[in-house]
């Protein structure tokens, strides 16, 4: 077999491959290498926030399901939000991470910018997270329900007050307490801020004010639209949409697509876990107490707006009793250490995809490397070394039967010039000659396979990881996570693979190696769009490749010539 004609043959399939995978995310399917991409978006002018939701009572065949200490829960019916809104008042809250502002309708929290990241413009504005603006949906809400008919308990639409004094952290965390009343309950809702932390504890403190039992159940709600964030790429794509978590099923995905489709699959009812909103670097989640049973729900409220919600009953409360549910809440970045002391599995929104037994450990690895250098483009740079390294006995392997065929490829042409249109007889006098020289015709593919998994896991890891968002490398490159402005990087990443092609055997068909010398083109093209973090990395693979094919040619030659002798 020749075995250039076999790398053509690779190459040309992988083009097709990738083709394809783009294709796919192009029209919202899941993508070949990594998470699921996000539905694409809605036309904004089609529907508004505003427009009347869907009944978002939980169906009678899920309540049929639930324990009996579930059935409150299952019964209750959350206020969508397009019921007429109350006159509310907008309180503004600054942390050293965080300016918050909540609403006292429902004591929503309806906008948070993160101080310690940038917005996609580069402005110097603080990235907004949660919004509730004209052109941005994005809000954190809960409430409580399971009032008698005719009644209704305090929810995310009803008036509450503010009660406590403090607007901005001095100390190690502060308190923003609401309280309201309806129905003859009254709810105390209290959110914990912290200094230097993205996780808020969110109490909800339930008192029976009246004269008869009451039942009621919590709600903890995200809501969303289903725009893109402002860093998406049509080049590549990771998920934004809903999520949640449970020991028994791990972490879910809910796009919105299926969620208009009805095609929604996901854990409807567990008593640990948590539900989320992710997005490229960001994500929110509401983590209720664990070993209470809730129902989950993920709706379409209307044309491009969305919720996730976690419903669960609080008992029953004699008159004069109250109940007490601490609950936490994350907004900010997908931060897996802390993320991951928050709670069980709510690293995962960083979705390394079906690689991430391999990523995980490169992330590990990335971040130890980082806190010695304190860079993350030189913790690339040595990550990439370190993984070059490890597979250098593949590499050899794979560089030394390159040069084997490049050598014998005068003969190699001897043979197709003799046998000309013979294929059975050129094929057999090819094979016998790799037998004399004790050449695999796949040894300079098969070990370059193996390590296409640890290659695409990194992909993912540097594509997905928050740290590089905003993080600078050396002179021109002032965030990893934006492509090069100067194109310098795709540039010099090009310039390499056409030195790899030239220490690779030349094709004899003038078509072949044309198509060769245009790849370069092709994929260094792309990476003009890629982040300058993935392009770093395969400029110092290439260049570290180039440098063990140029040491491993040099010692056969050696080899050859003492042979000769």
């Amino acid at each position: 077999m020749d075995i250039r004609r076999t790398i053509l043959w690779m190459i040309f399939s992988l083009s097709l491959l990738l083709l394809w995978n783009n294709w796919q995310v192009h029209n919202g399917k899941a993508s070949l290498f990594g998470p699921t991409p996000a539905a694409q978006q809605a036309d904004a002018n089609n529907a508004s926030p505003a427009q009347p939701a869907a009944d978002t009572s939980i169906p009678a065949a899920v309540q049929q399901a639930q324990p009996r200490a579930a059935q409150t829960a299952g019964d209750a019916h959350v206020p969508d939000n397009s019921q007429p809104a109350a006159t509310s008042e907008k309180i503004h809250i600054s942390t050293d991470v965080y300016n918050l502002t909540f609403d006292t309708q429902g004591a929503q929290l309806v906008r948070a910018e993160l101080l310690h990241y940038s917005d996609t413009d580069n402005n110097g504005q603080p990235m907004v997270l949660l919004d509730d603006s004209a052109t941005s949906t994005y809000l954190a809400q809960s409430g409580i329900v399971g009032a008698p008919a005719g009644e209704s308990f305090p929810t995310h639409l009803t008036p509450f007050k503010l009660v406590s004094t403090e607007r901005s952290l001095t100390g190690d965390k502060l308190d923003v307490i609401f309280e309201a009343q309806s129905g003859n309950v009254k709810v105390v809702k209290t959110y914990t801020l912290h200094r230097g932390r993205y996780d808020i504890d969110v109490r909800h403190d339930v008192f029976n004010q009246g004269a008869a039992p009451v039942s009621p159940s919590l709600y903890l709600q995200l809501t969303r639209d289903d725009s893109e964030p402002g860093d998406s790429s049509p080049f590549y794509r990771t998920f934004t949409g809903a999520a949640l978590y449970s020991a028994d099923d791990k972490f879910q995905k809910v796009a919105f697509k299926d969620i208009d489709k009805g095609k929604a699959s996901y854990t409807k009812q567990a008593d640990n876990g948590w539900i989320g909103m992710v997005q490229h670097y960001f994500a929110t989640a509401w983590v209720p107490p664990e070993g209470t049973v809730r129902h989950n729900e993920a709706l379409h409220l209307s044309n491009n707006l969305y919720a996730i919600r976690s419903i669960e009953s609080m008992g029953t409360l004699q008159p004069g009793q109250n109940v007490t549910v601490d609950s936490h809440l994350w907004v900010g970045p997908q931060d897996q250490k802390a993320m991951s002391a928050l709670a069980p599995g709510l690293e995962l929104v960083v979705d390394y995809g079906w690689l991430t037994i391999i990523a995980k450990p490169l992330f590990k690895i990335m971040t130890w490397i980082h806190s010695v250098l304190g860079n993350w483009g030189w913790t690339i740079v040595v990550l990439t070394l370190l993984i070059k390294l490890v597979f250098y006995p593949l590499s050899a392997a794979s560089y030394r039967s390159m040069a084997k065929m490049k050598q014998v490829g005068p003969r190699m042409k001897a043979l197709r010039d003799k046998f000309g249109d013979d294929k059975a007889k050129l094929n057999a006098a090819m094979m016998e000659m790799y037998r004399t020289e004790k050449i695999n015709p796949l040894g300079g593919c098969l070990p370059m396979v193996v390590q296409i998994p640890v290659f695409i896991s990194l992909y993912w890891v540097l594509l997905g990881s928050v740290e590089m968002r905003g993080a600078p490398w050396i002179l021109w490159i002032h965030d990893l996570s934006v492509r090069d402005p100067w194109f310098i990087l795709p540039a010099i990443m090009m310039a390499t693979m056409f030195l790899q092609i030239k220490l690779n055997p030349t094709p004899p068909d003038p078509t072949q190696a044309k198509i060769m010398m245009i790849m370069p083109l092709v994929f260094g093209g792309m990476m003009f769009f890629f982040p300058a973090g993935l392009v770093l990395y395969w400029c110092v693979n290439n260049a570290v490749s180039i440098a063990q094919q140029r040491y491993i040619m040099h010692k056969l030659d050696k080899e050859t010539a003492a042979a000769a002798r």
